[in-house]
């Protein structure tokens, strides 16, 4: 309770941020539901956050308030989601997947129900190694795939097989570092530019690995650059170190040829990471691992040997899933959705002379804001009831690259007929903030 109470005083979770579902943080941190739910509460009634049935919990003030004293002022429900990566729930294929669940507990054994396989089912295993393979270039196999719930156990994962630090790009996901450092691990910054991350950092640094987003950098937008690629994994080999690809927005690309998978130049170095978070729901809470074979039994042990994490149905019905194209078909009308939602979105914040950056590709754009205004244009945002990000959240506390004002701006998560609505709420934050 008290590192959120820290954050949200120090301006680190910005007014009008979301927060995780109390079940989702306690899974990913370990902890009893009810303990991350009675700290929720605790914060809400010190006028931290606020909270409302079906809307979430989301940061209220970031100036302190007398202690049990609820504050004075106007209370803002979050009503424009424009958060970055997440994707609009409301086109979940539900029919479907009700179909792919039925038709996969009619064809499943029995034994399908018992914990089964600690890398997780079979089905799924095989589905996604094709698919892997076809859409992004992984060369793998079922064995050794492991399927966990989504990318940040992963992380944790594979930061209790590795062990020591972990270098990271300077800007990118905290929850991440957050999950290498709840997994006993630490973090060490290299910088990032128009290439994508410095690689060429790592030499001498006392790591056992790097996590990157090569495919599409999360918040900057753009894909390693190919001399990188080649130059991060001749490095992972000559100090035998463990590259992770975080595949991060790999499915959604517009203006750009696909990015193949950095795993594909060495599976003997790298992991992929990937996940259905930004394709279907992040409720599903299924992801996977493409492991080089040294690690298959490191990482199911870590996992303690069991997929009590990750539930059986799902696994079934998304195996179903992809292995009728069903997948395929709705990441390829999805990608025409946004595409159009982007397209809207630079066309409206045009007239303010900001750059937007991170176009060609994933479901959020950054724009870059002068300097100093972030802080302001985020206030006005949560008053206004918008959630989005703040760039500086991104950024590594011991990144050594130069700070930089923006804001990260996702524009999948609205449903259709409220993304309209979100971007003339923005617009006028903007207008307000005389940028």
């Amino acid at each position: 309770m008290a590192a959120l109470r820290d954050a949200a005083r120090s301006g680190r979770l910005p007014p009008g941020t979301m927060l995780p579902a109390s079940r989702t943080l306690a899974a990913d941190l370990g902890l009893a539901r009810n303990t991350v739910a009675d700290a929720y509460a605790e914060l809400v009634a010190e006028g931290w956050f606020a909270s409302r049935q079906g809307a979430g919990t989301w940061v209220l003030n970031t100036a302190a308030p007398p202690i049990g004293v609820r504050p004075r002022g106007r209370s803002v429900t979050p009503v424009h989601n424009l958060m970055p990566g997440s994707p609009d729930v409301s086109e979940f294929p539900r029919n479907q997947w009700i179909a792919c669940t039925r038709r996969a507990l009619t064809a499943a054994p029995s034994e399908a129900l018992h914990m089964g396989d600690p890398r997780g089912r079979v089905e799924l295993r095989c589905a996604m190694a094709d698919y892997l393979a076809r859409a992004r270039g992984v060369r793998t196999s079922p064995e050794s795939i492991v399927i966990c719930a989504g990318v940040r156990q992963g992380v944790e994962l594979l930061t209790r097989v590795l062990g020591g630090p972990m270098a990271v790009e300077a800007y990118g996901l905290h929850l991440f570092r957050d999950a290498i450092t709840a997994a006993g691990g630490s973090t060490v910054p290299i910088g990032v530019d128009d290439h994508g991350a410095v690689v060429e950092e790592l030499e001498g640094l006392d790591v056992t690995g790097v996590l990157l987003t090569p495919a599409h950098h999360n918040p900057l937008g753009m894909p390693l650059h190919p001399a990188r690629r080649a130059a991060v994994v001749e490095w992972a080999r000559r100090t035998s170190r463990v590259v992770l690809d975080d595949d991060y927005d790999g499915e959604f690309r517009f203006d750009r040829q696909p990015v193949g998978a950095l795993q594909a130049l060495d599976p003997g170095r790298v992991v992929y990471l990937g996940s259905v978070s930004k394709s279907l729901s992040p409720a599903l809470r299924l992801g996977w691992l493409a492991l080089p074979e040294t690690l298959v039994d490191p990482v199911v042990e870590a996992a303690g040997g069991q997929q009590f994490s990750v539930d059986v149905i799902n696994q079934l019905t998304l195996a179903e899933f992809v292995a009728r194209g069903y997948y395929d078909r709705h990441n390829r009308r999805m990608r025409g959705r946004y595409r159009r939602r982007r397209d809207a979105l630079v066309q409206a914040l045009a007239p303010f002379g900001v750059e937007t950056v991170g176009l060609a590709a994933g479901l959020n754009l950054l724009v870059t804001l002068p300097d100093g205004t972030e802080a302001e244009v985020m206030r006005r945002a949560g008053e206004a009831g918008i959630a989005l990000t703040g760039l500086s959240i991104l950024r590594h506390p011991d990144a050594m690259t130069d700070e930089r004002d923006g804001i990260v701006v996702g524009y999948a998560a609205p449903p259709e007929h409220a993304f309209g609505s979100a971007v003339s709420a923005l617009c006028e934050v903007l207008a307000a903030s005389r940028l």
